[in-house]
């Protein structure tokens, strides 16, 4: 608590006596609040338990920041934004906070959450409306994907997925028969959507998932760029099987 009121104090002060801080809006310090999202969520990633702190510091000091702005408006404070997501907590878990809560597991929670969800006062007026527009793409899909299953629409066991991915896959093949952009566009995503699907199935975080494979892409290209260098040969002069033999030589170190 002591240390809570210390950053509120200090954005109080910094709002009132730094010209910059004076300056910022809501809407200036959005993206700064994205890139600290972001930050936070790498530092998971990494499992970096100093970064991770760090981060989640920056994130309190930007809502504090919103709620100060909030609060000149008259629109609301720290404190109304506390209160409304306890409140918000307290109604989603009856099992925890209801004196005749009935006992129920992680996964009975899981899927029913969103169904819990429905029936808040002031909530969504469907599932998928709290979904924003501007969420990256792979986060959307896990979202919607998320949330689908909270009302029990999801496949019966994870294997099923398989069939449908291949489904996908096929009708990509085909559309990229068809000179239709539009189509294999729509196909492409279908597929997309499907091999994140699978991955969330397999509790495997896609966008993890798909970082990973991008360092890796990385390590790999700038060692077989790297020895181009050294050896004085343009990469562009190199033959693609010359440029997979060097490619394979990093796999093998590991890289």
């Amino acid at each position: 608590m002591q240390a809570f009121g210390r950053l509120l104090d200090l954005m109080d002060k910094l709002r009132e006596e730094c010209p910059w801080n004076a300056e910022q809006t809501m809407e200036s310090i959005r993206p700064l609040t994205e890139e600290e999202i972001y930050e936070l969520s790498d530092a998971i990633i990494k499992k970096d338990s100093g970064a991770i702190a760090k981060e989640i510091g920056d994130v309190l000091y930007h809502m504090a920041f919103y709620s100060r702005i909030g609060q000149e408006q008259g629109n609301f404070d720290i404190a109304d934004s506390i209160n409304k997501v306890c409140d918000k907590m307290i109604f989603r878990h009856p099992h925890v906070f209801s004196s005749n809560g009935q006992k129920m597991s992680a996964e009975d929670i899981a899927n029913t959450w969103e169904l819990v969800k429905a029936k808040e006062k002031d909530g969504n007026k469907t599932i998928m409306s709290g979904i924003p527009d501007a969420m990256p793409a792979i986060q959307k899909a896990v979202s919607i994907q998320q949330k689908s299953r909270g009302t029990g629409f999801d496949w019966a066991k994870k294997e099923d997925v398989w069939e449908k991915v291949q489904e996908e896959v096929n009708e990509v093949i085909q559309a990229c028969t068809e000179d239709n952009p539009i189509h294999e566009e729509e196909e492409f995503g279908d597929l997309l959507f499907s091999v994140i699907n699978a991955a969330r199935l397999y509790g495997i975080d896609p966008e993890a998932a798909l970082s990973g494979t991008c360092s890796k892409f990385k390590r790999r290209f700038t060692y077989l760029e790297e020895q181009t260098i050294r050896k004085g040969i343009p990469l562009k002069s190199l033959s693609l099987a010359q440029m997979d033999a060097l490619w394979d030589e990093a796999k093998a170190k590991g890289l």
